[in-house]
């Protein structure tokens, strides 16, 4: 993917999965790579598609939310670009659970019952639903590993007030709801996600993407109650099964370990199931479009020449 320069470009961030570029100090263009990542680890070969389908699910959720709480997108030019708002970011990570999965169940399995300072009740399986969704937050990391965080702590540290803190929950919380809902309506369930919030002068926004594979746990609805009595394994589209297949051929993230080699199938493997979510969560046919780099540049340009019109 190509390396862009724009007009009144004011910065460049390369990110895990996107590349951003800031305009003006005003707008971000942000360009959603085929780049796959896990355990904060870059994996060695990109994805067909997969920018395709993150940004197009993120438009579509942040479009479906917007009467929530207001969002940073303007523009999606482009099938992998978005551009809107530059926001001053929290540095922290909204991460919202529906059910006991993946970190948490990890933590509760391990015999601890506090997560970010949140309890978990006794006697829960792995999957089985919260009775309320929990919001455990983690920090934002520029570098390494994000870490677990209480609300407690963010308020001490003066990552957010008591009251952006209570903003912030309130909206996440709604969010989720409104996330379950719409996954419910596909035959899904919204098991985990997170979202990230920054500030507009005195306003709270929500940035990045939301409810996409790469945020974002779901399960299918059905069958799950049965699965769950049977202690089976839960379907899911998520981007946890290359965790898995990672973790299966021993590699974590930790130092020392080799990424192993990932072969044609299993990429094919990978950008097929990204767009599986993409159809079932937006109940539409996905439509593989690519643009070459010049096409991609043409279109960002015009839209930031609209935006400051």
């Amino acid at each position: 993917m190509a390396n862009f320069k724009f007009p009144h470009q004011t910065s460049f961030y390369k990110g895990k999965v996107r590349d951003v570029y800031s305009i003006n100090d005003q707008w971000l263009v942000m360009v959603a790579s085929n780049r796959i990542s896990a355990f904060d680890v870059i994996l060695p070969r990109p994805i067909p598609y997969k920018g395709q389908v993150l940004n197009q699910i993120a438009a579509y959720m942040l479009d479906a939310t917007k009467d929530i709480c207001p969002n940073w997108l303007t523009d999606t030019p482009a099938p992998n670009v978005a551009i809107g708002k530059k926001c001053v970011p929290f540095k922290i990570e909204m991460v919202v659970r529906g059910n006991l999965t993946g970190h948490a169940w990890r933590t509760y399995n391990s015999g601890k019952r506090t997560l970010c300072g949140v309890s978990m009740q006794e006697g829960m399986k792995e999957n089985d639903f919260f009775s309320a969704p929990i919001i455990t937050p983690s920090t934002k990391a520029s570098e390494g590993h994000d870490e677990d965080i209480s609300a407690a702590e963010i308020i001490a540290t003066g990552l957010a007030t008591q009251e952006e803190w209570e903003i912030l929950s309130k909206y996440a919380l709604a969010l989720f709801a409104r996330g379950k809902e719409i996954a419910a309506k596909r035959g899904l369930i919204l098991v985990d996600t997170k979202y990230e919030f920054g500030k507009l002068g005195d306003e709270i926004i929500l940035m990045d993407e939301i409810h996409t594979p790469d945020s974002s746990r779901y399960f299918y609805a059905d069958g799950f109650e049965e699965r769950q009595q049977k202690g089976e394994r839960q379907k899911q589209l998520s981007k946890e099964f290359v965790r898995e297949w990672l973790i299966a051929n021993n590699f974590m993230g930790k130092e020392g370990q080799t990424v192993p080699e990932m072969k044609d199938e299993w990429v094919d493997t990978i950008s097929k199931r990204y767009i599986e979510l993409y159809e079932h969560v937006i109940g539409e046919k996905f439509i593989p479009q690519e643009l070459s780099d010049d096409e991609t540049y043409a279109r960002i340009i015009k839209s930031l020449e609209h935006l400051s019109a």
